[in-house]
């Protein structure tokens, strides 16, 4: 028993700041302080709680800091080197006097590694940190490794899980996530995946996030790294959940960390937009001026910036005009259909001018608010100007609308109808004639033998050619045999407008 109490302790001299804090949270302890005080309060706490459970967890720990040792036997002091046990229960700087020895050889007590720090996440809030990043480290030369790492969680932690709200079914709102990403120091780090990663929980494989597939010839599926929840598969008491991480080992490094967190919707994230990030109708017109105030260095004067009403996202009318602060552009885009993207496919990106948008800088546009709430349905866009106001561009675009529809231009009207004289009622109709089509009218009703002027004081005009004077030639020796020949023969034929076929009344 007193041999391996020493072994115990020799092992944990040896942890580093990570390892230390894993296993104080792991027996309900404190976790916070300098490495000398994490390593005072592991050494008395093995000492007065020995246990094989205790055992167990710095052993696990102790091998997988250094993988390539015995691990248990590799830890034992040789029994020619005496411990003044009477020195543990003595302060930490009393205790990291003594020698510390490894296989029988003098180690001195490695320097912490620098601390990984993962990017805080909007949908997800850390509420304790049950594992902290830690590195996973190669057993051997393998390219699949296998690295685990045991936590657990406490009644309070456990009843927190249990009386959680369900976002959706089976779906908690209190989770515990797992997040993988690179070893390093350097600034915050974002989610990342290792190489065919796999993620069991007590024995049983949990969902990873699969790739998305790519519209795009050309381009990979590129895979969302997100955290992993495990929470269906713990156990929800003081029992020891054992998370086994498969991974591939290819030279980069990486490390895995256990949190526990409360789990937001888009819905959740759209009401801290609107009472926290709201910018006034003033100060955005103030910005609106700044934008447009004349540069006497600019050889081009900007007198007005059109702004699109429709969201680039989902091409539909704006509901709730957003954008990023960050960002030099007046165009919006709509709040609640970008955090609905980003809570299923999370890029954080402005779908205007592509560069970041994190959901701290977002902010809702107070003055294009109201332009909404002014404008009708059928404005599409509108523009500012130099003043800060603001006008619709509605004519323009119906213009340019029927424009498109009909690619002749417009000309006068000429009324065409029968009068009362004819004996038949007048029927009107609007046509669009151009100048070179009335010349040729005219000139039609010269071959057919002019124009003739009725009661009313209109010109009667014969638009029609006889197919037997086109056959022999035309000319007016063949319209005037036409004319001749015209008193023995029939009346002239109705059409369906109930109007003769070959005189009609121009104005």
């Amino acid at each position: 028993m007193a041999a391996e109490l020493v072994e115990a302790m020799n092992m944990v001299k040896s942890f580093r700041v990570s390892d230390l804090q894993t296993l104080l949270a792991s027996m309900g302890r404190s976790k916070s302080g300098l490495k000398q005080d994490l390593v005072g309060r592991a050494l008395r706490l093995v000492q007065t709680e020995y246990s094989p459970e205790l055992l167990k967890n710095v052993r696990q720990l102790y091998e997988s800091r250094f993988p390539k040792t015995s691990g248990w036997l590799a830890a034992r002091r040789p029994e020619s080197v005496s411990v003044a046990y009477s020195s543990l229960s003595s302060s930490p700087t009393a205790t990291s006097q003594g020698a510390d020895y490894l296989n029988g050889i003098s180690k001195p007590i490695p320097t912490p590694a620098p601390e990984v720090k993962l990017v805080p996440l909007p949908f997800y809030q850390t509420l304790e940190t049950l594992l902290p990043p830690t590195e996973l480290i190669a057993q051997n030369n393998e390219k699949l490794q296998d690295s685990q790492c045991i936590f657990e969680l406490t009644p309070n932690q456990a009843d927190q899980i249990r009386n959680a709200s369900e976002l959706r079914p089976g779906i908690r709102s209190i989770q515990v996530v797992l997040r993988l990403c690179y070893t390093d120091s350097i600034g915050v780090q974002e989610d990342q995946y290792p190489p065919n990663i796999a993620v069991k929980v007590n024995q049983s494989y949990c969902h990873v996030p699969g790739y998305y597939p790519s519209n795009k010839p050309g381009v990979e599926p590129r895979r969302p790294c997100r955290p992993v929840n495990i929470t269906p598969w713990l156990h929800l008491s003081n029992a020891t959940n054992r998370v086994t991480v498969t991974w591939g080992n290819f030279g980069k490094r990486y490390s895995v960390a256990v949190y526990l967190v409360r789990v937001f919707t888009a819905a959740d994230l759209f009401s801290q937009l609107k009472h926290c990030s709201v910018e006034s109708a003033e100060h955005c017109r103030e910005r609106i001026q700044d934008k447009l105030r004349f540069d006497p260095e600019s050889e081009i004067a900007t007198t007005g910036l059109r702004v699109s009403l429709i969201c680039p996202l989902v091409k539909m009318r704006l509901g709730v005009p957003c954008r990023v602060l960050t960002c030099a552009h007046l165009q919006c885009f709509d709040a609640v259909f970008f955090l609905q993207m980003n809570e299923k496919k999370p890029t954080w990106t402005c779908p205007v001018c592509d560069k970041p948008a994190p959901f701290e800088l977002l902010t809702i546009d107070g003055l294009l608010s109201e332009i909404l709430k002014e404008t009708s349905e059928d404005i599409e866009e509108i523009e500012y100007l130099t003043d800060g106001s603001w006008r619709p561009i509605r004519d323009e675009k119906e213009r340019d609308r029927e424009r498109e529809r009909s690619n002749t231009p417009e000309y006068p009207v000429v009324d065409i109808y029968i009068p009362e004289a004819n004996g038949h009622s007048p029927a009107h109709s609007s046509t669009s004639l151009t100048g070179k089509s009335g010349t040729s009218s005219v000139g039609m009703a010269g071959v057919t033998g002019g124009p003739a002027v009725t009661p009313a004081g209109g010109a009667v005009v014969d638009l029609t050619l006889d197919s037997s004077s086109e056959e022999e030639g035309g000319g007016a020796g063949g319209d005037s045999e036409d004319t001749e020949d015209s008193a023995d023969s029939p009346a002239p034929k109705r059409g369906r407008y109930n109007y003769d076929k070959d005189l009609v009344t121009a104005y």
